[in-house]
């Protein structure tokens, strides 16, 4: 599962960051060590699978000031939140901002190799529903502003009929959009149709 997976590290403290080095390594995993949250960012890819090991206190830009930029570029690794200082608002603000987890330094390897294999397995699905959305959103972009008002009528569940009143076009008319429309979302029932809208409507807000 952790296959080209990469835990990266951000801390200020070389001797930190030699320790989270070598306990990384020590399991099979892949470390990736950044001596200040925009020295990742400068190298920061999205589409580069693994989890975030942060330092909530360093100079110039802090853990949590890299969380709040990754948090407005969409995809990014899960934040593991660590700190010398048990500052419970700082702690409160982190996991509130997405964190899964805020530790304290000096860090149990066990609970952070824990806590590791869970944001990886939530990187994985993060990863699986952010594509699945994508390809859903592209599927709609396809739609005509015509066959996009009529798959509107059929998930609120108007007959044909109705659709071809409301939009002063033919029956068959409708009938020919309904079936662009059930081709280009690949959605082999109504039902299917519906939840997927659901989940574009969600991506829209």
């Amino acid at each position: 599962m952790n296959r080209n997976k990469t835990i990266f590290v951000v801390d200020d403290e070389p001797d930190v960051r030699a320790a989270l080095s070598m306990l990384i390594k020590s399991v099979g995993l892949q470390p990736e060590i950044y001596e200040t949250p925009q020295a990742y960012l400068d190298a920061y890819d999205p589409e580069r699978p693994g989890c975030l090991v942060l330092d909530m206190r360093m100079p110039g830009m802090s853990g949590l000031d890299l969380q709040e930029k990754l948090a407005g570029m969409g995809l990014h690794p899960p934040i593991i939140m660590i700190s010398g200082h048990g500052e419970i608002p700082n702690a409160v603000q982190a996991v509130q901002s997405g964190a899964i987890d805020f530790l304290q330094k000096p860090v149990s390897d066990q609970l952070l190799l824990d806590r590791i294999q869970q944001a990886l397995r939530l990187d994985e699905e993060n990863r699986k529903n952010y594509h699945e959305r994508k390809e859903l959103e592209e599927r709609y972009n396809m739609l005509t502003p015509r066959e996009r008002e009529v798959m509107q009528g059929v998930i609120t569940g108007k007959l044909n009929k109705i659709i071809a009143d409301e939009l002063n076009v033919s029956t068959r008319t409708v009938e020919i959009h309904r079936s662009h429309v059930m081709e280009k979302m690949q959605a082999g029932s109504l039902s299917a149709l519906v939840n997927m809208s659901s989940h574009i409507e969600e991506c829209q807000t």
